[in-house]
């Protein structure tokens, strides 16, 4: 737990009190299991108990305060006497479109959500706050209960303060812990890292920073891995057909288990128990052979060849198989044999007649043969180097899945066949209305990855990579360590379309070049320039960041324009990504001559609000809105349709009097 994180987030995030409880549990009574409906306080006023949390043991006392989020699980397991407690239930939520840093904040610390336990050193006040805050929400009327949530702000503002004074750490369950046990227990059950993560009260890249450090894999990876070790287990000990094997194992058909068996194991399961069968070197007597021939009429026949599984129900077909060579393939054998040895002779003779006659050794025979096919294998890769080394991609991909970088691909005249998420309004998402979708770029499926059988992924992140490098070549893209030339310039070379990212690049360039010319002669291009989100809390977002999105790597960098003064010095003195809430009462000191407000469903109507209406721009009509979907991206597909946004709008707005 980071407390200073928690008490930031605690400042910015809604809440919402949903019930105040107060219970007694009795000696002697069955165990109390609760799962939680929402994010949970349990505070202990009198007695002990031993006390499971996702089942992690701990002691509490009276005083004692137990957190969890939503689905957590508290199991009362016994107590010496009387347990009198208090819950209080919540549901909090940043105000969206939060900032970058909140949200990267929220995925990290998960103040509302985490399990843990602590003993506070004064358990006064925090017992005065609850009992009041008990009384107001009994009384149940509309200010009562906002009485109510107004105490618990201040009952949670006293237990962070204790826990700031004690300087401790309350104890919390392991997640990784919780993790690995969880997936051992239901690893036949569709599994995501979002899923699995929310589930513990964590991120996923969290808990992906957990399994690096400590088991030194990917969750995803760790998955397979118990996977395929049951897989196996079954696949050597019982008869159980191969599709029975998949579901069993969490797969949804024979076709895309055998695919990452085979990348685990180096070979399809049914060559892989027939090896083992071979090694075994089973009596080939008709009472050993026939205990492997009888088998239901209604089981899967498979013909295995390099995992394309084919079945029907005609008939059946064992994994184990004795068989023995009929009369007619040994004649045949015999014959070849026999017919061989003549041409031989015949050969041998014609050369030793004729010793002017070339004759080609076996070897430079097998050469020629293969030369071409081996030529055509080299040009169906190609390799190049990324920052996790040298690897091997193909020439012309066909099936690429690729995350976040969306619209630099698409660029490059690649249509995907998988993409993470696409914000509405993004300036390709028509273009990607029919293409499968795989949830946050973030935390993708290995599954459904796998499913869709790619020949290149490309993916953002360390976590995504780890996830997903198993299934098929994959390249990481570092993008936030890149510029748009870098970034564009190395995604051409995976495609072997340098030439085309140039050109991009070129074209880009030369049109940022006449925008700034047709902004000089509207005597626009020196103007200040604010970009703004929010409003709800009477407080704007304001962007200090050349790389924030909304527009502000356009407007700032590549335009080259200004920010208001106080803006400004933040954007030429830090290199974060990121902005500041401003309240309304300085926003004009924020604003500048024209104003970018990033728009989205459920925004703040300011229409009437005076403060706002009284800032000179909104006021004089220079208040341009800019779609969240358009402005989030900063690939190259995108920064060309706002740059046409940004221009458009800024001319057709009111010149500065």
């Amino acid at each position: 737990m980071n407390l200073k994180d928690h008490i930031v987030l605690w400042n910015h995030a809604l809440i919402e009190v949903i019930d105040i409880r107060k219970a007694t549990f009795t000696s002697g009574e069955p165990p109390l299991l609760y799962r939680l409906p929402a994010s949970t306080y349990m505070y202990v006023v009198r007695g002990t108990a031993s006390v499971l949390i996702d089942e992690i043991p701990f002691e509490i006392g009276g005083a004692g305060v137990i957190h969890g989020g939503k689905g957590t699980t508290i199991k009362v397991l016994h107590t010496q006497d009387i347990l009198n407690y208090y819950l209080i239930l919540y549901r909090s939520t940043l105000n969206l479109p939060a900032r970058r840093n909140l949200t990267a904040l929220m995925e990290r610390s998960r103040p509302f959500t985490e399990p843990y336990q602590f003993t506070p050193g004064n358990p006064l006040p925090l017992y005065e706050i609850l009992t009041r805050m008990y009384g107001e929400w009994q009384k149940g009327g509309v200010l009562e209960h906002l009485h109510a949530k107004a105490l618990f702000y201040q009952w949670v503002h006293e237990l962070l303060r204790q826990l700031h004074a004690q300087d401790i750490q309350p104890l919390k369950a392991d997640s990784l812990d919780q993790a690995v046990r969880y997936m051992h227990d239901s690893y036949s059950k569709p599994f995501t890292l979002d899923a699995l993560a929310g589930a513990l009260g964590t991120s996923p890249r969290t808990l992906s920073r957990l399994f690096r450090m400590r088991l030194q894999t990917s969750p995803a990876q760790y998955m397979i891995q118990i996977r395929m070790d049951k897989a196996r287990e079954l696949l050597l000990n019982t008869e159980a057909t191969l599709h029975d094997i998949a579901v069993a194992v969490g797969y949804p058909d024979a076709y895309s288990f055998g695919k990452m068996f085979k990348k685990y194991f180096g070979s399809s399961p049914v060559r892989y128990k027939n090896s083992l069968h071979e090694a075994y070197k089973w009596p080939d007597v008709p009472t050993a052979v026939s205990a492997y021939d009888i088998v239901q009429e209604d089981t899967l026949r498979y013909i295995d060849d390099d995992n394309h599984y084919q079945y029907n129900l005609k008939g059946a077909s064992p994994m184990f198989r004795t068989a023995r060579p009929s009369l007619m393939l040994t004649l045949l054998l015999c014959f070849t044999i026999v017919l061989s040895a003549c041409s031989g002779g015949t050969a041998n003779n014609s050369a030793a007649g004729s010793s002017n006659t070339p004759s080609a050794s076996p070897a430079a025979t097998a050469a020629a043969t293969t030369s071409p096919d081996n030529t055509s294998a080299e040009a169906q890769t190609r390799t190049i180097s990324t920052v996790k080394g040298d690897i091997e991609v193909p020439a012309n991909p066909q099936r690429v899945v690729v995350l976040y970088l969306l619209g630099d691909v698409l660029a490059l005249g690649v249509k995907p066949i998988g993409v993470s998420d696409v914000s509405e309004g993004a300036a390709f998402e028509s273009e990607l209305k029919d293409v499968q979708k795989l949830g946050n770029w973030f935390e993708a499926s290995p599954e459904v990855v796998l499913s869709l059988e790619p020949d290149l992924i490309i993916v953002p992140s360390e976590e995504t990579y780890e996830a997903l490098h198993d299934i098929a070549p994959t390249v990481l893209v570092p993008y936030e360590k890149m510029t748009t030339d870098e970034r564009v310039g190395f995604i051409g070379q995976i495609f072997g379309k340098e030439d085309q990212a140039a050109s991009l690049l070129d074209n880009f360039n030369a049109k940022v070049e006449d925008s700034k010319q047709k902004l000089q002669e509207a005597g626009i291009l020196g103007s200040t320039i604010s970009i703004m989100e929010g409003g709800a809390d009477r407080s704007m977002v304001v962007v200090m960041s050349k790389q924030y999105g909304r527009g502000s790597q356009v407007i700032y960098e590549y335009l080259g324009m200004k920010a208001p003064e106080l803006v400004q010095q933040k954007i030429d003195s830090t290199t974060d990504v990121g902005g500041e809430s401003v309240s309304f009462e300085v926003l004009a000191d924020y604003s500048g001559d024209y104003i970018f407000r990033s728009s989205y469903d459920g925004m703040a109507d300011l229409t009437g609000d005076p403060l706002w209406n009284s800032i000179p721009a909104v006021k004089e009509g220079r208040m341009l809105e800019i779609d969240f979907g358009l402005s989030y991206y900063s690939d190259i597909y995108s920064l060309n349709a706002q740059l046409d946004f940004i221009v458009d709008n800024l001319l057709a707005a009111p010149r500065v009097k």
